[in-house]
């Protein structure tokens, strides 16, 4: 379901013949396939230490910091890239043994022991970053580092979902000179043993990478290095991209530029668009604190009035697709329960729900959503979220827009009564579509506690080695979230880079976190 490789066929090669050099189409046999390479995305690191992101500075984590475990292209289970081998030991999933390879080295020299593996995960939790990764580690108790090469991690209840995390950006790497146990690192640098170094770095401009020398992974790296420029406007990126000023774009394209860029006058003009299976998903979110989102009726009614087709359609032009799930189609165990309860926009049932509960209408809401995270097409899906809810005359929407690091700090403290938000997987599992949403301390921020999913389907699912075991676990809460509408999923994307005629690689270079390999890509020199 996360297989990214996959060769076009014959009859596309007009169309998209740059992609066909891993079919024997084309040659990369030259000293030039190795140049560097400018990609250009609208996704900023938010920070450059892995212990206080869970966001799309993963981006730049996979291709700097290493992880014990990976996904090689095409792979939809962990495989080893620090470690040489990592296994249960136990048949209840509660204690997992890494054994690193030998020889290993940070960048700085200092030597990938154990030692550092203990330090990298466990400061994670010790920092307790407010925007880090700590929740994917809730299963995690307790590391021993019996030598220098062997690394147990106990758990505190059985989770056979433990590697994925393992192999997610989440367990980055980290040398422990460098990277204090208790606080974040701040000074624009990064140390980690990854496929390529960090040259150079400048806040929202752009990040140099350039081959780390004593890197020992799975990763085949096709160039030389990377410059990624980071673009706060996808209108000047795809700009960027005509004018050969970059050679590839990656995360923020709207909706009509990707149409755009798919016409034969852009192909006339040397540009190709990746088109990708994709599992990123966006919804909303409905923080309790609210007096009014507090009610259930007032969120049924949302989910009730909100018409999908119409957000894909009018906003995203088919490069999306109506979502009905917070499991996304393609992964196991999706089903359709808010298609099941709410059927299609209906705003006479959506006036009922609220007239029973003695709701005065029109409700007002304010409605959050970033500027300058998923693309300019954000702005506009909101604007037809409101249009829609405005429309029905049973609610009255304000829509607020802030940059990312201001909007992610608001929502974790609980500031925004509904707000948007993106979610690509951590790890191609459905667990990882339900599991970061619930409990105490969440994904979103707000609070949400539903007994049975919490104590009973994923403590179940997460017994299960074999991850298609547990689908009815899912199911179930699939329709849990239905019935409470804490979440609201809105629609499916598809993944797309665009890129220069004479770059290859681009089929390859998204993993299932769908965060960019850059080392998959080259500059091909002839057809």
């Amino acid at each position: 379901m996360f297989i990214r490789t996959r060769c076009l066929q014959i009859t596309a090669a007009l169309a998209s013949i740059s992609l066909l050099a891993g079919c024997g189409l084309l040659s990369d046999d030259s000293s030039d396939a190795a140049k560097r390479i400018v990609v250009g995305t609208t996704s900023a690191p938010s920070t450059l230490d892995p212990a206080a992101a869970w966001d799309g500075s993963w981006e730049l984590y996979r291709n700097v910091y290493q992880t014990l475990l990976a996904f090689p292209t095409g792979s939809t289970k962990p495989q080893p890239d620090a470690a040489q081998t990592c296994e249960f030991t136990d048949s209840a999933n509660e204690s997992y043994r890494c054994t690193l390879k030998k020889g290993l080295k940070f960048s700085n020299g200092e030597p990938l022991d154990a030692k550092a593996v203990k330090h990298s995960l466990d400061r994670i939790r010790t920092i307790n970053s407010q925007t880090g990764p700590k929740d994917l580690f809730g299963s995690l108790d307790k590391i021993e580092t019996p030598d220098a090469l062997t690394v147990v991690f106990h758990l505190k209840t059985p989770d056979a979902t433990f590697p994925f995390v393992l192999g997610s950006p989440a367990a980055s790497l980290v040398a422990p000179k460098d990277y204090p146990a208790d606080k974040v690192r701040e000074d624009g640098k990064i140390t980690g043993s990854g496929p390529f170094v960090l040259d150079s770095y400048k806040e929202g401009g752009e990040a140099v990478l350039g081959k780390n020398a004593s890197y020992n992974g799975f990763a085949n790296r096709r160039n030389d290095g990377v410059t990624i420029r980071y673009f706060a406007d996808s209108t000047k990126m795809v700009a960027a991209l005509k004018a050969k000023e970059i050679d590839a774009t990656y995360r923020g394209l709207s909706a009509p530029e990707i149409k755009d860029l798919q016409t034969p006058a852009a192909h006339s003009e040397g540009v190709q668009v990746v088109e990708n299976v994709g599992a990123e998903i966006r919804y909303l979110v409905f923080n309790p604190k609210d007096p009014q989102v507090a009610k259930l009726p007032v969120r049924q009614a949302i989910a009730q009035i909100v018409d999908r087709g119409a957000i894909v359609s009018k906003v995203y032009q088919g490069t999306a697709e109506p979502l009905y799930s917070m499991v996304p189609k393609g992964v196991v165990g999706h089903k359709t329960p808010f298609y099941d309860k709410y059927g299609q926009a209906d705003v006479k049932k959506a006036q009922k729900l609220l007239k029973d509960a003695g709701i005065p209408t029109p409700v007002d809401l304010t409605f959050w959503y970033t500027t300058d995270r998923y693309g300019a097409s954000t702005a506009d899906e909101f604007t037809e979220l409101k249009r829609q809810l405005d429309e029905s005359g049973l609610f009255k929407v304000t829509l607020r827009g802030q940059p990312w690091k201001v909007f992610q700090v608001g929502y974790k403290n609980g500031e925004y009564p509904v707000f948007g938000r993106g979610w690509f997987p951590d790890f191609p599992d459905p667990d990882n579509f339900i599991a970061p949403f619930v409990g105490k301390e969440n994904a979103v921020g707000t609070p949400y506690e539903p007994n049975e999913i919490l104590t009973d389907l994923l403590p179940k699912s997460r017994r299960e080695s074999d991850r298609s075991a547990g689908v009815r676990e899912f199911e179930q809460a699939q329709q849990i979230f239905a019935e409470d509408v804490r979440l609201l999923p809105l629609w499916q994307g598809k993944l797309y880079v665009a890129a220069r005629e004479d770059i290859a690689g681009a089929e390859r270079a998204l993993d299932p976190q769908t965060a960019m390999q850059m080392w998959e890509l080259y500059r091909k020199t002839s057809w």
